[in-house]
């Protein structure tokens, strides 16, 4: 039996793999992309020239420069001016509040990645909620969603958006202009905003946010025994700290040998540590007692030479965050005077030794330093200060040379003067040389991991397409969909679609199935046009639970919410978006060929 046989099996089955994968999250997504890119290399389903044609695609480059270009809005401080235009136009009214964020995080997310805006504004929108006196719950959901729908307004918006671009232009067709998907976009958006702003108050839960509210938030952490601390001699029973009452002991190390079973009565060393589980007021009851030292681990066994009074502040690790995947052992904060008390992570129970625990995108750490030394830390934008919006170091005398670069790209983009690629690497490579962005703070604003998860999705689909595994899998999709009409297999795309996309990147969903919607337009006898813009609304229709979409995400933990509360809120939302979406895109978009 021939080779090329067996190679559509092959596909299909490492497409599988990859499905499974991104859901399972054992593995970081791009890894898994990588993975079956050298599958297919290793082979040889792909050449050599196929494999590095991969690497000279216009959409990854286009992304890439659009992340520095939303770098340079950030760095000049326009999104921030922005956020204090929304808070004072929500005045005493959570509704107006909502509406207000919403239409300013629509606006500025049409253009730029969604990621930072949400970032950046998440300590406004809490800001925002204290004055108002509601919960920030009430609040991070909308400022999730309001970015989502803005990414669907513009090809910019979204990295979606030009990546299924990208992948259509490889298929001979022509490319989503600026402005395309503008007004569905704008329709739904408006339908989006409508909802929550409605419904909202019934919908969205009321839970508190900041440690000192929110009593159940449970964190991780990890004490010392001092040399000179009353509790030495003691057992855990005897000094308070019985496992299973309000401070939850899960193991206690002396030396080499760690115990973690039936230590109520081991006798407490000088040295030994104890990772204990507790709310955030238990464990700051212990730290001004003075009989448990937090974050000895990480300072040097000297007199200080000179001691400032510290802080305490919470924090929450930035999705792009260098502090991922690291644990804590490594991050060396003493450089800047702060030490990790505790770790909370929502919705998942954290064991083990606190110093080798890895850190992921979302967790929330208390922390202790002196304010300068915390500033810093806030300020290299790898935790986003929870406690109070800080102040960052900005730029902006340069904030009109950041609007205009954006401005152009996508004006110039909208008249087609040159291809979207060239005047985004144009636009990029200006920002930085008028000094919005240094070098180094452009480089740091590329999400490499996204770029690798495209090159890798990108390889899969040139394999899906050569070795005929996307004819196969469409015929078979034809053969169940026969005898109905193409508004409604456009309506089953979108919501397959839609379903992937929350349980996997939108990016990855997108790349997977856009050359499937294609072909299937295609063997259809329909114009694929509606079914491309099928994908890039729907790849970005994250909204039932808040692994889907990184923003979705990130608010998670900053809002305290559970996963049930995304369920309550997005499954309505998902619902309207997709009954809106079969509306709008064959209006916009006719199916005849």
């Amino acid at each position: 039996m021939p080779w090329e046989s067996f190679q559509i099996p092959i596909v299909l089955m490492l497409m599988a793999l990859v499905l499974v994968g991104f859901v399972r999250e054992r593995l970081a997504p791009d890894v898994i992309a990588m993975l079956a890119f050298s599958a297919l290399i290793a082979t040889g389903i792909l050449t050599s020239d196929e494999a590095l044609s991969v690497f000279s695609n216009s959409g990854p480059i286009t992304v890439a420069c659009m992340f520095i270009l939303s770098a340079a809005l950030e760095r000049t401080g326009v999104v921030d001016r922005l956020g204090g235009i929304a808070i004072k136009a929500a005045g005493r009214s959570p509704r107006l509040a909502l509406i207000g964020m919403g239409v300013v995080v629509l606006t500025v997310s049409a253009f730029i990645n969604n990621t930072p805006v949400v970032v950046i504004l998440t300590p406004v929108a809490i800001l925002m909620a204290r004055t108002l006196q509601v919960a920030p719950s009430r609040l991070l959901i909308p400022l999730s969603y309001a970015s989502i729908f803005g990414g669907t307004t513009t090809l910019l918006g979204s990295s979606t958006n030009l990546l299924v671009s990208g992948v259509a232009v490889s298929h001979g067709l022509p490319p989503i202009s600026m402005f395309e998907i503008t007004a569905p976009g704008v329709v739904m958006a408006v339908l989006g905003i409508t909802y929550l702003a409605v419904f909202g108050r019934w919908l969205l839960p009321d839970r508190r946010s900041p440690v000192v509210e929110q009593p159940e938030r449970l964190f991780l952490s990890e004490v010392l025994i001092p040399s000179d601390s009353p509790l030495v001699g003691r057992t855990l029973a005897q000094a308070g700290l019985r496992s299973g009452e309000a401070v939850r002991v899960l193991e206690v190390i002396k030396g080499e040998q760690s115990f973690r079973y039936a230590i109520d009565d081991i006798v407490l060393e000088p040295g030994s540590r104890i990772v204990l589980e507790t709310h955030a007021g238990g464990l700051l009851g212990l730290h001004e007692t003075g009989r448990l030292d937090f974050g000895a681990r990480d300072r040097h066994l000297v007199e200080p030479v000179r001691e400032e009074p510290g802080v305490l502040m919470e924090g929450v690790v930035g999705p792009h965050s260098r502090m991922i995947s690291h644990p804590i052992a490594d991050l060396n904060l003493r450089l800047y005077g702060v030490y990790i008390l505790a770790v909370h992570r929502r919705g998942a129970e954290l064991h083990g030794n606190f110093d080798e625990l890895t850190l992921a995108s979302g967790d929330i750490l208390l922390l202790e330093g002196t304010t300068d030394g915390l500033r810093r830390l806030f300020d290299r934008g790898e935790l986003v200060n929870l406690t109070e919006p800080s102040d960052r170091p900005l730029r902006p005398d340069k904030a009109p040379i950041a609007i205009s670069a954006v401005a152009a790209v996508a004006v110039l983009g909208a008249f087609d003067v040159l291809p979207i690629e060239m005047l985004a690497l144009i636009g990029a490579t200006a920002v930085v040389a008028l000094g919005c962005l240094r070098p180094d703070e452009a480089y740091e604003a590329i999400q490499w991991r996204i770029l690798f998860l495209i090159f890798g999705m990108l390889g899969l689909g040139i394999a899906f397409e050569k070795t005929g595994a996307a004819d196969v899998l469409v015929r078979e999709v034809a053969t169940v969909a026969s005898g109905l009409s193409p508004v409604a297999i456009l309506a089953l795309l979108y919501l397959f679609t839609s379903i992937l996309t929350e349980f996997m990147s939108n990016n990855a969903t997108a790349l997977l199935v856009t050359p499937i919607a294609i072909a299937l337009a295609e063997q259809l006898g329909v114009d694929p046009r509606p079914f491309v813009i099928a994908v890039v609304f729907a790849a970005s229709a994250s909204f039932a639970t808040p692994i889907g979409y990184q923003t979705n995400t990130f608010v998670y933990g900053a809002g305290g919410y559970k996963f049930t509360d995304f369920l309550r809120v997005g499954v309505p939302l998902s619902a309207i978006m997709w009954i809106a979406a079969c509306i709008l895109i064959p209006l916009f978009w006719p199916l005849a060929p």
